[in-house]
């Protein structure tokens, strides 16, 4: 297992910006960078990283059919470290988690056999036309190959055609029999988990095996499980070798499936799933409604889309541009013109309107406030945990962290945070928070623009770390210059793939990533791939 010469060159070309990307795109380079030298990583121990709920449904839509009934009460996600995706790889299943999965197993397995027309999809023979053992082991082979993301072994087979028969016999119906096996195949371990471990070559390192990039792959790129074109490349061999495994990045780049894994990264990254539960008082705020929550996340995804897939743009851009995507409902919160009758269109915001860019959107500026308030607290969080990647610890357990109520001398909310940074306790961590926060003010809690607090002209002017801005307008472009948001992108896509957060023995790849990921002009679709290509993506730390 080497990395070879022939895609060590290309790689040198791409940090240059003098090779193609993909079929036909080509890296600008905005960086005088001109070589990176591969990392060096010590990995921790592999675990196990047991699919997320839309994983699951995805899984079982693309294998058993797209119309049946998901199960609506399996165990939640949870993120750890910021992400759901390192929650994934440490969350075990509890004993009544264990009874929903076989519930839904058994229920699953009987919608998908019920009707004669989903039988004929999914089941290659019939019991009249072979042996009913030697078809339900096409069967199990099958199904069991895309829900396993691997062949089953010949005693696994013979485990699952046993249960089927003896269900067959008992029952007298054949298929009846099959759901026994199907629920079995449902309710494994191998189907729950994500099982990537790797395997020790001849010079003792661990490297993932050809299936094990297949599912690695797949969930990285497209947020599911491998397709047909992935699994046959896994069985010629190919995904371990960088010739075979760059054909199939590349080809899963300029598939369609592409849009819902970028979803699925910004998702996580960006805490977007808290928004489906955004809850407001609708007595302050007479706009909230059910739907503004899952509209303000649609606006920032279709905006995402638009800048990594699209335009192939900047990623700094995500912090200034004017161009985003919005329903009637939003164009109400906005004060615009809604841009299409129905549903989503495409808006190119005025700098009258005084906000641009992720930060100016009701994703943040909603979902990082109170109920009947907005919040410098957390929206500074939000900047510096999300964007930047810095840790602000929570405060102890008994320390009071409310802000104090409006008085005639304090009317405002930075008047209001002046007081509370009295207390040194309190002034260690929110002086890292509260002035970037204080600079989205102009904006309540919902994401309204407005000019006074409670009659007192609001104040947004402050400084992010040592550069100083007048509004949201100029701290947008502060950030965007930020010499730490490209690497806590990287960071985050590294952890995001990995299903840990990074060690010490990873600040090299995270180096040698950041590296790239600038002198390719800042392009996520580019800097996905060169993750996927790097031995960071593709090797196994030591099972201890």
């Amino acid at each position: 297992m080497t990395w070879t010469m022939k895609a060590w060159w290309r790689a040198s070309l791409l940090s240059l910006g003098l090779a193609a990307c993909g079929p036909s795109d080509k890296v600008a380079s905005d960086s005088g960078e001109t070589a990176r030298t591969l990392p060096q990583v010590e990995l921790p121990t592999p675990t196990l990283r047991r699919l997320t709920q839309v994983q699951y449904g995805r899984a079982i839509h693309t294998v058993l059919g797209a119309d049946l009934l998901l199960p609506t009460s399996l165990e939640p996600d949870e993120p750890s470290d910021g992400l759901v995706a390192i929650g994934a790889a440490i969350t075990t299943i509890s004993p009544r988690g264990v009874e929903q999965y076989e519930d839904a197993a058994f229920n699953l397995a009987a919608q998908a056999l019920e009707t004669p027309e989903r039988r004929e999809s999914l089941v290659p023979c019939t019991p009249q036309s072979t042996y009913g053992d030697a078809c339900a082991e096409r069967f199990y082979a099958d199904v069991g190959l895309r829900l396993w993301r691997r062949p089953l072994t010949a005693e696994e087979l013979d485990r699952l055609v046993g249960i089927a028969m003896a269900a067959y016999t008992a029952l007298g119906d054949f298929y009846l029999g099959l759901e026994y096996g199907l629920a079995a195949l449902l309710q494994s371990p191998n189907f729950l988990f994500r099982v990537e471990l790797g395997e020790t070559v001849d010079d003792g390192s661990r490297w993932f095996t050809n299936y094990e990039m297949a599912s690695r792959l797949s969930f990285f790129l497209w947020d599911t499980i491998p397709d047909a074109a992935l699994l046959d490349a896994a069985k010629a061999g190919v995904l371990t070798e960088d010739e075979g495994l760059l054909a199939q990045v590349d080809r899963m780049l300029a598939d369609p499936q592409y849009e819902q894994g970028l979803r699925a990264f910004f998702t996580d990254m960006l805490a977007l799933q808290d928004l489906d539960g955004l809850n407001k008082d609708p007595t302050i705020f007479t706009h909230m409604s059910p739907e503004v929550g899952p509209a303000a996340r649609e606006e920032t995804l279709l905006g995402m889309l638009h800048l990594v897939r699209t335009e192939d743009g900047d990623y700094r851009d995500l912090l200034t541009t004017q161009t985003t995507f919005m329903d009637k409902r939003l164009a109400s919160i906005y004060a615009v013109r809604a841009p299409a009758r129905e549903g989503f269109g495409q808006i190119e915001l005025s700098e009258d309107a005084g906000r641009r860019g992720l930060l100016g959107q009701v994703s943040f500026l909603a979902g990082q406030s109170h109920a009947v308030s907005s919040s410098a607290t957390l929206r500074g969080k939000y900047v510096r945990e999300r964007l930047l990647c810095d840790l602000i610890p929570p405060p102890p357990s008994n320390l009071n962290t409310s802000i104090p109520a409006a008085t005639e001398s304090a009317v405002t909310l930075r008047e209001r945070v002046a007081v509370h940074l009295e207390d040194p306790y309190c002034a260690s961590c929110h002086q890292l928070t509260d002035p970037i926060g204080l600079g989205f003010e102009n904006f309540d809690g919902l994401g309204h623009w407005r000019d006074r607090e409670q009659g007192a002209v609001i104040d947004a002017s402050g400084d992010l770390d040592e550069v100083g801005f007048a509004d949201s307008w100029t701290l947008a472009q502060a950030l965007r210059d930020h010499p730490d948001l490209p690497g806590c992108l990287v960071e985050t896509m590294l952890e995001y793939g990995a299903g840990h957060s990074l060690t010490d023995g990873e600040d090299d790849a995270l180096a040698y990533h950041t590296i790239g990921f600038v002198a390719s002009g800042h392009r996520v679709s580019w800097l996905l791939s060169d993750i996927a290509m790097s031995p960071a993506f593709r090797r196994a730390g030591e099972i201890r």
